[in-house]
């Protein structure tokens, strides 16, 4: 017998009240309801892929931008302004609009992708102070290769509107962030040593950057140092942000007499450094404190970093060193 019959029948007999009608019908809609429900769970975890990216991965604010390319068409925006100031002094605004916390669908490769955009407004990014976000795809089917796709792309496009400029990263609490706008890369030609410095040094890293197996066949830590010494304003740091340029490298800028950079802290942040980065510490002669002078006028010099100096050389060159990294150093004082 039909459901629809079985009801129209308990509603007939004599025995059965009216009200016994109304619930039955209720109980059977929420059996409907909870069937939907558990079918919907059950379709999305056999025929649909989900991707998870949080905020904190490397490739979040390259999805942000690939969304922002997809989904022009899209009707709700959060802007990001920020502030370019040029060689001549003029400063210009740039606003760059990216989806909004929320769902969005896009057209992709003959399929609708949902990208639901989550912000946590009661967790936040200790380091920087900003919510906690992340970003969901969903797509039917359970082909991986779409979601590899998307991140080849945004990566790609990223990549484009950095091309030929240099990157500069500085240290946020236990991480790299990008710092300020990527840099147009500056020829090698335009900074002016001495004679024959500049090839030796260039030689030297790029030598060093072709030859990994030489250190390891013989079990040398393959990794370089430098020591960059002269007055201020010999072109000490032009060098270096001009021979980031010749290699194609970013540079990660990191203060050492930073009040808050301890010798952990430091030998961490080595380890994290973004991969094809020169690492720069500039004025290392102002970065310790003598310990005579600390004991003998501790007032005057509280505040000063808690980096010691075995600290850093352990951090340089010491066991628990990262290879495959170029750190140059620069100071004003080489006696010191």
């Amino acid at each position: 017998m039909p459901f629809s019959d079985f009801l129209a029948a308990l509603k007939d007999n004599p025995y059965f009240g009216a009200g016994f009608g109304l619930v039955g019908v209720g109980t059977a809609l929420a059996l409907a309801r909870k069937s939907a429900q558990l079918g919907m769970v059950a379709f999305r975890r056999h025929y649909m892929i989900t991707l998870e990216v949080p905020s904190k991965d490397k490739s979040y604010h390259w999805l942000l931008s690939w969304i922002s390319h997809h989904a022009k068409s899209t009707q709700h925006l959060s802007v990001e302004t920020s502030y370019l100031q040029h060689e001549s002094g003029r400063i210009s605004t740039k606003f760059d609009f990216v989806p909004s916390p929320g769902n969005h669908f896009i057209w992709y490769r003959n399929k609708w992708i949902r990208i639901e955009r989550n912000r946590e407004k009661q967790m936040i990014d200790l380091h920087t102070g900003t919510p906690w976000e992340s970003v969901t795809f969903t797509a039917i089917g359970t082909n991986r290769d779409i979601f590899f796709n998307i991140l080849q792309e945004a990566r790609e496009l990223a990549l484009r509107q950095q091309e030929g400029k240099t990157i500069m990263y500085t240290a946020m609490g236990t991480e790299w962030r990008p710092f300020g706008f990527p840099r147009r890369r500056r020829p090698l030609t335009s900074v002016v040593l001495e004679e024959g410095i500049s090839d030796k040094i260039v030689q030297d890293v790029k030598g060093f950057i072709d030859n990994p197996k030489w250190y390891s066949d013989r079990g040398i830590p393959y990794r370089r140092g430098y020591l960059l010494y002269g007055p201020p304003g010999c072109g000490k740091s032009s060098f270096i942000t001009a021979l980031a340029g010749e290699l194609e490298y970013s540079i990660c800028l990191m203060s050492l007499s930073d009040n808050s950079l301890s010798d952990d802290r430091l030998n961490h942040l080595l380890s994290v450094a973004p991969q094809q980065s020169i690492i720069l510490l500039e004025d290392v002669d102002a970065a310790f404190v003598s310990r005579d002078l600390a004991k003998e006028n501790p007032t005057a010099y509280q505040g000063f970093g808690r980096l010691t100096f075995s600290g850093l050389l352990n951090a340089l060159d010491g066991v628990a060193s990262t290879e495959a990294r170029i750190v140059f150093m620069t100071t004003n004082h080489i006696d010191r």
